[in-house]
């Protein structure tokens, strides 16, 4: 008897982890059509000698002819401009470093993207991701768990840490139990187009950019103060402590706040074309020399427009002991796992991509989620994703508000 075999779309992006994904899936034995999704048409503060919308598309072509299975294109230029870069000018216009990517997946590849799908009446969507999905039943409930790459060089799982568990139900990583080097010495053997191809950088489908000329599309230069904070200043010392279970909301708003600057404070060096093209951490773009070690950033004040800088990667402003996940701003991939306001748990956390992952108590209270750290962290930004997990399995996430 002839079994009908199961269609899937895979996302085709004229990278080796997508190519490499759709002929895994079709050796499984999947009914396979390869979509290419145009997000971006301006090229507005693109570097020159990045991948282009052209390169990209003639790529994933010839990939699926390579392979042997349909292709197709679909123009989501418009969602994306609302839902991804629209957001991210409003993030930076306030001060904040929003996460393209992130919110690329969460509203483009896992849902505008899998609404093109389900038009084609196909259920299943797969992407190139470096992490893997695990289905089992919890109290007789169908529960999907988002788990590492097997790769911990490259595992992806901190960009889907917003996706939903519907999301997550037609989902398939075909990739995420290889390695890089397996991907490319396997495209290499197929003799893939892309296999030598590189790897695409910077926003996602924008590419790598200048990141104040592509702002400026939208926010406008500001001459605006910059200004040096000492390391000898008045850190207060709250941020240094351990915290205890039995911990009051302001003394956990205090540990989990980030160091706060007047217009009175430091010493001006000089100037800056505008606050908001900058974020916390952030080394190049400043511009001012003379010191013995390079300045960072350590805090964004739209509203007065001015930048804090400080001198050296160790200085105590850019080192901090913990962070606030609003309560609006709390989303579990695990519902059945969420934690009930009062409740302390200790998890690993992840607050930006590829860094190690770091011990962490988790409190829940009224005003949302503070999360402590054991070691102080370097450079928590407003507007990231801090992502919590229990081993290999993402559980939940969250917009760091402070």
């Amino acid at each position: 008897m002839h079994l009908m075999k199961k269609k899937v779309v895979i996302g085709l992006s004229g990278g080796v982890d997508s190519s490499v994904a759709a002929w895994v899936l079709k050796e499984q034995g999947y009914d396979v059509t390869g979509l290419f999704m145009k997000n971006w048409h301006d090229t507005t503060g693109v570097l020159e000698g990045d991948c282009t919308y052209e390169d990209d598309i003639m790529f994933a072509e010839m990939v699926a002819e390579k392979i042997g299975i349909p292709f197709l294109s679909v123009d989501l230029s418009g969602p994306y401009k609302r839902r991804v870069v629209d957001y991210m000018f409003s993030e930076y216009e306030a001060g904040r470093t929003p996460n393209p990517d992130i919110l690329c997946n969460r509203e483009i590849k896992f849902d505008s993207f899998v609404k093109e799908a389900h038009n084609m009446g196909i259920k299943l969507v797969a992407t190139g991701h470096y992490c893997r999905k695990e289905t089992v039943f919890v109290n007789r409930r169908m529960i999907h768990r988002l788990l590492a790459g097997e790769d911990p060089k490259k595992d992806q799982s901190y960009f889907l840490c917003q996706v939903t568990q519907d999301q997550l139900a037609g989902a398939v990583f075909p990739i995420g139990n290889m390695t890089k080097a397996e991907v490319r010495e396997l495209a290499a053997q197929l003799k893939l187009p892309t296999a030598t191809r590189k790897d695409s950088q910077g926003i996602c489908f924008i590419g790598k950019v200048d990141l104040p000329t592509f702002l400026q599309q939208q926010l406008k230069p500001r001459t605006g103060r910059t200004v040096i904070i000492p390391a000898g200043w008045d850190f207060p010392a709250y941020g240094r402590g351990l915290p205890e279970d039995g911990i009051s909301d302001e003394r956990l708003g205090e540990m989990s706040g980030p160091y706060t600057y007047n217009p009175g404070c430091g010493l001006t060096i000089g100037k800056h074309n505008g606050a908001h093209y900058f974020t916390v951490g952030q080394r190049k773009g400043i511009n001012i020399g003379g010191y013995k070690e390079p300045l960072f950033v350590l805090s964004v004040d739209s509203n007065n427009n001015i930048i804090y800088v400080g001198e050296g990667q160790n200085h105590p402003g850019l080192h901090r002991k913990g962070l606030l996940v609003k309560e609006e701003d709390i989303h579990w991939i695990r519902p059945d796992m969420s934690m009930k306001k009062g409740e302390i748990r200790e998890y690993d956390v992840r607050i930006r991509y590829r860094q190690a992952l770091e011990k962490a108590k988790l409190y829940r209270r009224e005003g949302g989620m503070y999360i402590i750290f054991d070691k102080l962290q370097r450079g928590i930004a407003p507007g990231q994703f801090a992502a919590w997990y229990a081993g290999d399995e993402l559980l939940g996430s969250g917009v760091i508000s402070s």
